[in-house]
């Protein structure tokens, strides 16, 4: 049982919570699991609930006072409490659901600290708030995007709030975009995490407000603090109504998808 005294600071919790998160989804991978509809062709797993539940663990040991607004369990703790986690505990279950192990585990301190894990590369990738690092096997490195790869995902899970001025399935059938990248879909904001690390140039997804999204907080935060440009679909800040998000690896990868969405719309 990890406990307050294990832990030295936020990113140590936010490492430990997405680990934790990890361990439960790589125990549960490959076994019947029950299903919860959510509507409209969504649903969760008794391994999202379990995964969320272990999460919920280390960071209540480690941070009592802090709130947690959850994928499955919803807003717990303080409602007057001054820091607040979002915790998606398997991001990419209909891949899980079929046996594909294309997901992640996401935590993160609003505004603060954040980590990504890959539950089954071992890999967990995380920032304090300013530097981003992978620790992989008990070694750490920082993260150093570049756009060599030119492979971009592009979120195309429903629903579509840009509609019809934008959606990112357009990209697909752009010909200066297949021209120039290499498309690929893998259905998890694992992604979001690969832009940071140099596995993929850019990613795009046509989303809401996703400021303040279990989903995407904690890629955005490892973005972010990894260097990557990441901005809304229109180029301003990420939030807002339709804004989505295009997190890219460097100016050059991230204009170029600006002009090309600009030119989709």
């Amino acid at each position: 049982m990890i406990n307050s005294s294990t832990i030295l600071d936020d990113a140590d919790v936010a490492i430990a919570a997405a680990r934790a998160g990890a361990d439960v989804v790589r125990r549960m991978y490959g076994q019947p699991l029950s299903r919860i509809d959510k509507g409209a062709g969504d649903f969760a797993t008794a391994a999202d609930v379990e995964a969320e539940k272990a999460i919920l663990d280390v960071i209540r040991a480690a941070r009592p006072d802090d709130a947690v607004l959850g994928e499955e369990g919803g807003q717990q703790g303080a409602a007057d409490a001054g820091r607040e986690w979002l915790v998606d505990p398997l991001c990419g279950t209909l891949n899980y659901a079929v046996g594909n192990m294309l997901v992640a585990v996401n935590v993160a301190l609003r505004d603060g600290a954040a980590a990504v894990a890959d539950p089954f590369s071992g890999e967990v990738f995380f920032t304090d708030g300013e530097t981003a690092q992978v620790r992989h096997a008990g070694v750490d490195a920082p993260l150093a995007p570049t756009s060599a790869t030119w492979l971009v995902d592009v979120n195309l899970d429903p629903p579509f709030p840009s509609a019809p001025g934008f959606r990112a399935v357009d990209l697909l059938a752009d010909a200066g975009f297949v021209g120039r990248f290499r498309p690929r879909v893998v259905s998890t904001s694992l992604a979001l995490a690969w832009v940071a690390a140099g596995k993929r140039a850019a990613y795009v997804t046509d989303g809401g407000d996703l400021s303040g999204s279990v989903h995407f907080a904690a890629g955005i935060a490892v973005c972010r603090a990894a260097g990557c440009v990441v901005t809304g679909i229109d180029g301003g800040p990420v939030g807002g109504s339709g804004r989505g998000l295009v997190a890219a690896a460097d100016a050059e990868t991230h204009g170029l998808l600006l002009s090309m969405i600009s030119g989709r719309r």
